[in-house]
């Protein structure tokens, strides 16, 4: 029989530290996965439900959006795939009664792993306003209640309707066409946390602001450099394609400043080399760089190549580039000795790396979350570009840029329109297949969605899943303005910190998740996604649902949406919700790449969007052609006695969703407030391996706060550097410390000062 929750709060202060481990995944990684199964969905409902993850027929994980290959594994999910299953179809139940002994003030004082560990929500819950319990609604008064609020609103600019990345492109497209309906472009998303850097130098530099390799381009590749990544616990599944990848015969460069134990060595779990022998190496040469100083890199590397000549292609700069001359003169001002104190790297680390990509024809460059939440993280990515532009690996097989996206399906919900800039075209399309003016005034994304409920200028937040409140940055600010809305309203699958953070009234609407049944009335239904690589696909659940009482995510939109808008005639919401496969022809006529819709989503694997430049080297950009750049080179300045502070996910954890307190790769157990110090910085601060530490944050405007009582670990990060988990540490990034351009938390360069604290 499954686990029940536990009762009392763990302790995440006391963990047990021991050293890394230098390989990931193997029988320790199946056994992790299975026990966490089992106690959550007991064993008969672990097989059944996990042999169906990214399948043909089954559903798409819930967890990250790798890509699936042409042939899953009969067991095609990693670790970590396993926990986000078993958290969404576990037999756990969080009832009314809950509700009752509970109160909203008791809850804000548990963890967010306590909270999530207590299982599925299983009715509407409504906190009147001056109440510190929900109660029990039934679902029309539950609209009614948020019409009501819209309604009253002098402008629908003061409504923010956010989205978290598993929501289904059926979803996401009906949620922004109710968003624009009702007239507000207030459409702020998870991208604008993670990858929206990305999005914003590709789109300039490339014209399309995804990736532009497939899984098979991987395969092809002579080299593959991941930077500012850790596949072997944010999206386990790349490291199987990686061994391929070697197999094939590529190379890899890793550039990270902390070791990670999946990027040394891969004991692939579907295999008896992984599981009884020694694995497979997987980093060729590992540059263990300082936070922010990813550009500098790649600047000086294309002065390297520059300078060999022969290396670059003229022929492709000439026929598909512009910008080329003012690039090349910033890139012949590289420095070694700027390289050096803004990367921390030696002259024959970076000569090995030029030697090991001057042999390579065909190169990739992967990145996350590293390189795109800093102040210069488009300028970085920007450089990257420049860097495959210079020798012609875009648009060819096995090279191009692959951003790996996190959460499943956050970029289909880019794709549906969710997004705060729209396009001019794509609103002329939305409005002219529904026949109305959508508004054409672009709205908040999240930083300003904070900043306008901190004001008073927004009133009303809807959240179409996700936990916004613990995955925002500025902790005390954020909680501060979600406290100042008139209505706040979560569709969650599970208790999280957004729940105990309210506005002056309060909805919780349950809804079905991945693994679930959707049955409507036109009978049972699926629904599709995008993964990182742009291939959509169908889902399907096949779980009995967690309650008779929840409702799909495309059936709560239709259904507020007709309560919000009324009956207009123009926009089929009943019909919508019977049939999404009448969701799925407007999506066709109105995005370009769905033509057939129906049908090409039928085949086995679904198909591909078109994306120009991979496709045939068409650059969709302002010059009609592929951008060179030229930014100044920028990194991270920290004073004496200071350390740059990287936040990061532990092994137990997804996004803000924590499974457990063990980073098992790290060596921590039992624990979450550390923080990883090099030894040697470690002892020039006077803190022993063990002891505590007050973390304090420092801004260019003179602000500080504060994360107190985190255990020091002595740790082989790179020298200046730190790192600590997040949500805890999202307390230190101030609301206005975000990237340029896209105005993304700046989490991953965090000026801090660690003072000796007691033991708490």
């Amino acid at each position: 029989m499954p686990a029940k929750p536990p009762e009392a709060d763990p302790v995440q202060d006391a963990p047990h530290v021991t050293g890394p481990e230098h390989s990931a995944a193997g029988a320790p990684a199946i056994g992790h996965a299975l026990r966490t199964a089992q106690r959550q969905m007991g064993v008969r409902r672990t097989a059944l439900t996990l042999l169906r993850v990214n399948q043909p027929g089954g559903f798409d994980c819930p967890g990250c959006a790798w890509p699936e290959p042409d042939r899953p594994h009969t067991a095609e999910f990693c670790e970590n795939g396993a926990k986000a299953v078993a958290e969404e179809a576990t037999l756990r139940r969080v009832t009314p009664e809950f509700f009752a002994q509970h109160s909203v003030t008791d809850l804000a004082g548990r963890s967010g792993y306590w909270l999530g560990q207590q299982g599925r929500l299983t009715r509407p819950m409504y906190l009147p306003e001056g109440a510190d319990h929900y109660e029990p609604i039934d679902w029309d008064r539950a609209f009614d209640l948020i019409a009501e609020e819209l309604h009253a609103l002098p402008d629908p600019d003061q409504a923010l309707f956010y989205t978290s990345g598993r929501t289904s492109n059926e979803a996401a497209f009906l949620y922004q066409l109710f968003a624009r309906a009702y007239g507000t472009n207030n459409l702020p998303d998870c991208s604008n946390m993670c990858h929206e850097s990305s999005g914003a130098a590709l789109t300039e530099t490339l014209g399309v602001g995804k990736g532009s390799v497939l899984l098979n381009d991987l395969y092809q590749a002579d080299l593959i450099i991941v930077a500012g990544q850790n596949p072997g616990t944010n999206h386990p599944r790349m490291l199987t394609a990686l061994e391929k990848a070697k197999s094939a015969g590529a190379k890899i460069i890793t550039v990270n400043p902390l070791p990670e134990a999946g990027l040394e060595r891969f004991k692939n779990p579907q295999t008896a080399r992984g599981l009884a022998g020694g694995g497979t190496p997987l980093t060729d040469l590992f540059l263990q760089i300082r936070l922010g100083g990813d550009q500098a890199l790649f600047r000086l590397l294309n002065k390297l190549i520059i300078n060999r000549g022969a290396a670059v292609d003229s022929v492709f700069i000439r026929r598909h580039t512009a910008g080329y001359e003012e690039f090349a003169a910033a890139a012949r001002a590289a420095d070694w000795e700027e390289t050096r104190r803004a990367t921390g790297l030696t002259r024959s680390d970076i000569e090995r790396a030029l030697a090991m990509i001057l042999a390579s024809r065909r190169i990739i460059v992967c990145w996350a979350m590293g390189l795109t939440q800093h102040k210069h993280s488009v300028p970085t990515i920007k450089e990257i570009v420049n860097f495959l532009l210079l020798r012609g690996n875009v648009g060819r097989p096995g090279a191009g840029v692959c951003p790996v996206r996190g959460h499943s399906n956050v970029q289909g919900d880019r794709t549906m329109g969710i997004t705060e800039k729209p396009a001019a075209g794509f609103l002329d399309a939305l409005g002219t297949e529904f026949g109305f003016d959508p508004p054409q005034r672009h709205g908040l994304d999240v930083v300003d969605s904070i900043r306008a409920l901190r004001d008073g200028r927004a009133k009303v937040f809807f959240a179409m899943g996700g936990n916004f409140v613990a995955a925002s940055p500025d902790t005390a600010v954020t909680e501060d303005a979600m406290r100042r809305a008139a209505l706040t309203v979560h569709v969650s699958t599970k208790l999280n910190r957004s729940h105990c953070v309210t506005g002056a009234r309060a909805l919780i609407l349950p809804t079905l998740g991945r693994t679930e049944r959707d049955h409507q009335a036109a009978g049972p239904q699926s629904v599709t996604v995008e993964d990182s690589m742009g291939i959509v696909h169908a889902s399907r659940g096949r779980l009995k649902p967690a309650s008779p009482h929840l409702l799909s995510e495309p059936a709560i939109v239709c259904r507020l949406a007709r309560r919000v808008l009324g009956d207009t005639g123009t926009i089929p919401w009943e019909d919508f919700e019977r049939d999404y496969r009448l969701v799925r022809e407007r999506i066709a006529r109105v995005i370009p790449g769905f033509e057939d819709f129906e049908t090409r989503v039928a085949q086995p694997g679904g198909f591909a969007l078109p994306h120009a430049p991979r496709d045939d080297r068409h650059f969709p950009t302002a010059t009609g052609k592929a951008n060179f750049t030229a930014d100044p080179v920028t990194w991270p300045t920290v004073p004496p006695g200071r350390l740059l502070l990287q936040t990061l996910r532990s092994h137990d954890q997804y996004n803000t969703t924590v499974y457990g307190l063990d980073d098992r790769y790290r060596g921590i157990t039992g624990g979450r407030r550390v923080v990883l110090v090099h030894p040697d910085d470690a002892r020039e601060l006077g803190l022993p391996d063990g002891s505590h530490a007050d973390l304090t944050s420092e801004w260019t405007d003179g602000s500080e706060r504060t994360a107190p009582g985190f255990r020091v670990v002595h740790y082989p990060t790179a020298r200046g550097c730190a790192a600590a988990y997040y949500p805890e540490t999202n307390v230190l990034v101030p609301l206005d410390a975000t990237a340029d351009t896209s105005n993304t938390p700046a989490s991953k360069s965090v000026v801090v000062r660690l003072t000796p604290a007691t033991a708490p």
